[in-house]
């Protein structure tokens, strides 16, 4: 008797799966997958009625396995309730972009390199760095030539340049540097004197660093705050660039609104940190200024 009602059963139930699959094709997306699903469950179920009883523990004991690892599959790549399971992995997510603060924290980035660069260049009149000096234009003549233009090398290229204490010594590569060298040093804005070379090294010349005063003090100090203020903006910019993309996809509701609200939150955690650090360097850099 149950084999005549299985395969009774086995022959109308081609009919009754397309029956299905013509109503799930009227179904969303979403729910055709699930209607799948249930069409095949039922198909397995009842051909395995149909089956000897020692096929039908092994049928059912791999079946389990299968739609398992298939919802491990699909959990490990749903970020979140919004974000619908996917089959690749590397594919980001609108909730991907709304917790992605790379950009933000590149831009920050730059802003503190920025900002210590711009210090490092800054002197009360104790300390000097002699890049300056490497980094100034020397015009010279060209010799030799029928041309009456004018070549501009840096500094660097033709002499070298040795710190000693409080004072620099700039040795030029051949003696007719020597007047050109001179006239860029004492036209920098480093308010340097060079000292002209002596009988006995025809090409050194000698520059004194000068000693601090209140007004040279005071312009560094000043420079200090304004490369702050520059970094700080620097790090508004970089948030406000982030907090517009997380406005785009509140709007759009492509992002769940507590997932915003969570990357609204690191947002603003990682601007509060940034502009701490360039707080944080500023007073180191303004106390070794105050103290030379």
């Amino acid at each position: 008797m149950s084999r005549r009602i299985a395969t009774s059963w086995s022959k109308q139930l081609p009919q009754f799966l397309q029956t299905r699959a013509g109503t799930a094709s009227r179904l969303p997306a979403s729910a055709t997958s699930s209607y799948h699903h249930l069409a095949t469950t039922t198909a397995t179920t009842t051909t395995t009625n149909a089956l000897p009883q020692q096929q039908q523990r092994r049928l059912l004991s791999t079946s389990p396995r299968l739609s398992k690892k298939s919802g491990k599959a699909n959990l490990s790549h749903a970020r979140s309730d919004s974000a619908p399971p996917v089959n690749n992995a590397h594919t980001a997510t609108p909730t991907d972009d709304a917790y992605d603060l790379s950009t933000m924290e590149s831009q920050i980035l730059r802003a503190m390199e920025r900002l210590t660069h711009d210090l490092s260049e800054l002197r009360a009149g104790g300390r000097f760095n002699p890049e300056h000096l490497e980094k100034l234009k020397v015009t010279l003549k060209p010799t030799g030539s029928a041309l009456d233009g004018k070549e501009t090398h840096p500094l660097g290229d033709l002499a070298q340049v040795i710190p000693k204490g409080r004072i620099i010594t700039v040795v030029a590569g051949d003696e007719e540097y020597i007047k050109p060298l001179m006239s860029t040093i004492q036209a920098s804005p480093y308010s340097l004197t060079p000292q002209p070379p002596k009988s006995d090294a025809p090409t050194t010349i000698t520059v004194p660093i000068p000693p601090p005063t209140g007004e040279s003090r005071k312009k560094a100090l000043d420079a200090a705050k304004a490369a702050e203020t520059t970094a700080l903006q620097a790090v508004q910019n970089a948030r406000a660039a982030h907090q517009k993309k997380l406005r785009t996809l509140e709007v759009e509701k492509k992002v769940r609104p507590d997932d915003v609200k969570k990357a609204k939150k690191l947002m603003d955690e990682t601007a509060k940190k940034g502009q701490e650090e360039v707080k944080h360097i500023v007073d180191g850099a303004r106390k070794v200024l105050e103290s030379q």
